[in-house]
C-alpha cells in the first residue's frame, strides 16, 4: 500500500482504535485551538493500517469507500457511478482497493466530484484517473485553483504531491444528471474558496431521500475575518436547504467521520432490525451539527477582527 511502512508505528495505530469519533474530534479541536498538530494525531493521520475501514453501504446505492478520518463515497446510478472526494499519498491504494471491493467497473465511474482543493479530498487524483477511463474530475474554478497552488507549493517537502490539469468546472447551481440521480452543486465557501457541496439521492428500500456532502466542515485554512463571513453565510444556506429548501435535505454524508459520528451510525446501521428507521436519515442532527459549526464560527470571527 502506497506510503506504508514495512512495520507500522504501534501507538499510532491503536491510538484511536475502532475509529471513535469523539477522541478524534477532541484531538483536531486541540489542533484549531493551538494551531500546532499532536503528534500522536500526525502519526496517525498517516498510518494506513490504522485508517484502514473496509466499505459498507448506508444507502442501497450508496459504498463508504473511505478511511477513518477522511472519507470517499460511491454513488451508483442507473447509467453508472459518481465517486466523491479522492483520498490521498498513503490512503490511494487503499480506496482503489475499496472500490474493487464494491464490484464496480472502474469504466462504469462516470464522475469524480471533488470538494474543495485541500491534498485530503484531491490527492490521490492523479493515481485515479488512468484507471477510470471514462470518468470526469469535477470541481469549481476556485477548487482547482487552490488544488493546483496547493500541489505546487508541496513541490519542494517532503510530503509533495501533484495535482492533474483542470478538466470539468462547474459553479453554483449546476446539475449534473445521470441515471436517475441528479447531483446538485451548491457552493459553500469558508472552509476555503473554492469549497462546494453536493446534493443528491440516497436510496433505502422503497424510500428516497435526499443527501448532501458539505464540502468544507473547518476553520483551518482561514485567511482572514471576511472569509469567516463567508464562512458563517454557506452554513446558513445549508440550514436553509435542511429547513425550508425544496429538495428536503435529510442526510449528511459527510467529508470527515468524525464530525458526526460515522462509524458510531454506521456500528447502529450495521444490527439495524427489518422495519427500523435508517439511522442516517436525520434532519435534527444535520441541524444540529450546523449550529454547532456556525456558533465556532462566529467565535473565530471576533477572533479574526482583533488581529
Amino acid at each position: 500500500m502506497m506510503g506504508m511502512s514495512a512495520t507500522p508505528d504501534a501507538s499510532a495505530q491503536s491510538l484511536f482504535d475502532g475509529c471513535p469519533s469523539g477522541a478524534i474530534l477532541e484531538r483536531f479541536v486541540e489542533f484549531g485551538r493551538t494551531g500546532k498538530m499532536p503528534p500522536d494525531l500526525g502519526k496517525w493521520l498517516n498510518d494506513a493500517e490504522a485508517q484502514k475501514v473496509e466499505p459498507w453501504k448506508p444507502f442501497d446505492n450508496v459504498d463508504y469507500v473511505g478511511v477513518c478520518w477522511v472519507s470517499s463515497w460511491l454513488v451508483q446510478t442507473d447509467d453508472g457511478y459518481v465517486l466523491i472526494d479522492t483520498l490521498y499519498g498513503p490512503f490511494i491504494g487503499q480506496l482503489i482497493e475499496n472500490l474493487k471491493s464494491t464490484g464496480v467497473d472502474f469504466a462504469d465511474i462516470r464522475y469524480v466530484l471533488m470538494t474543495h482543493g485541500h491534498f485530503d479530498h484531491v490527492g490521490g487524483a492523479a493515481a485515479l484517473k488512468p484507471l477510470l477511463p471514462n470518468a470526469r474530475f469535477v470541481m469549481t474554478q476556485g477548487g482547482w485553483d487552490e488544488a493546483v497552488e496547493s500541489a505546487r507549493k508541496s513541490e519542494s517537502t517532503p510530503r509533495a504531491w501533484k495535482m492533474i490539469e483542470p478538466d470539468m468546472v462547474v459553479k453554483d447551481g449546476d446539475t449534473i444528471e445521470l441515471g436517475g440521480n441528479s447531483f446538485r452543486v451548491v457552493e459553500t465557501p469558508g472552509h476555503t474558496w473554492g469549497t462546494a457541496s453536493y446534493l443528491f439521492d440516497a436510496r433505502d428500500g422503497d424510500d428516497t431521500y435526499r443527501a448532501i456532502t458539505i464540502g468544507g466542515l473547518g476553520l483551518n485554512a482561514i485567511d482572514g475575518p471576511t472569509q469567516v463571513e463567508a464562512y458563517i453565510e454557506s452554513v446558513d444556506r445549508v440550514r436553509a436547504l435542511v429547513e425550508t429548501g425544496d429538495e428536503k435535505v435529510e442526510v449528511h454524508l459527510t467529508t470527515h467521520g468524525f464530525s458526526n459520528n460515522l462509524d458510531e451510525n454506521r456500528q447502529k446501521h450495521l444490527a439495524r432490525k427489518p422495519g427500523d428507521p435508517n439511522v442516517f436519515v436525520d434532519p435534527q442532527a444535520l441541524l444540529s451539527q450546523v449550529e454547532t459549526l456556525r456558533a465556532g464560527a462566529v467565535e473565530r470571527l471576533e477572533v479574526e477582527k482583533k488581529k
